[in-house]
């Protein structure tokens, strides 16, 4: 047993040639044994938590970025609050997860990822299922920080917002906040309606938000529109 875990030749040391040979095979065989254990027990440990171990492996990465483009402190102290938000500690590639899925299940997991958002936004409250499921599908989850400029006055919208968690201030041209909004509300819906250029700035504190693009709502809404339309006249005839 002292040879296998190589601590020492036990109680009697080889005194020919052919007892060291044995003492050196053995001691081989335990030394072997012994690394390949703690191999495994290494790899079982870190396949505990693989999310935590690639969120911790991309945010060394990002310092390491951030270390090379010698970014100011206090942008290095934005992106990591937005990595730590964002991510919260764990990390997964949930686009290729939900493309390996089917189009049902896929369907599925959004709408129940966007059941709060759905509940609490009452642009969703009165639509038929069918169209809620067609736009958030195509919505986008993101997080904004304290001091978030993400629509500017003058500048022409190609997205609209809905807010899961968070407050809003609409901001004028003066700097003075002229309103603020927070969970369930949303903005940027005057886009389906004009090309004008946006009328006021968004500001933003911790807020959590899905986008949906402009020209993909646009579709749907026209679609659902179409069909609406049609029943109506079948109805009436």
């Amino acid at each position: 047993m002292s040879h296998m875990l190589t601590i020492g030749y036990g109680r009697y040391p080889p005194t020919s040639l052919s007892e060291a040979w044995v003492t050196v095979i053995s001691m081989v065989t335990g030394a072997t044994g012994y690394a390949l254990f703690v191999g495994h027990a290494a790899a079982l440990i870190q396949s505990f938590d693989c999310s935590k171990r690639l969120y911790r492996e991309k945010f060394k990465q990002v310092d390491e970025y951030m270390a090379y483009r010698k970014l100011p402190r206090g942008l290095r102290k934005r992106i990591a609050s937005y990595y730590e938000h964002r991510y919260q500690g764990k990390m997964f590639n949930e686009n290729e997860i939900l493309n390996e899925l089917s189009e049902c299940l896929k369907e599925q997991i959004i709408n129940y990822n966007c059941r709060a958002l759905v509940a609490a936004v009452p642009f969703f409250t009165f639509a038929d299922q069918n169209f809620v499921s067609e736009v958030v599908v195509k919505l986008r989850y993101e997080v904004f920080q304290p001091g978030d400029l993400i629509i500017k006055e003058g500048t022409i919208g190609t997205k609209m917002y809905f807010i899961q968690e968070g407050i809003v201030d609409i901001v004028t041209r003066d700097g003075e906040v002229a309103t603020s909004l927070s969970d369930g509300s949303y903005f940027g819906e005057i886009c389906l309606l004009t090309n004008a250029r946006r009328v006021a700035s968004v500001r933003l504190k911790h807020t959590v938000m899905f986008i949906h693009w402009i020209e993909q709502l646009l579709v749907i809404v026209k679609i659902y529109m179409m069909i609406f339309k049609l029943v109506n006249e079948i109805v009436n005839q």
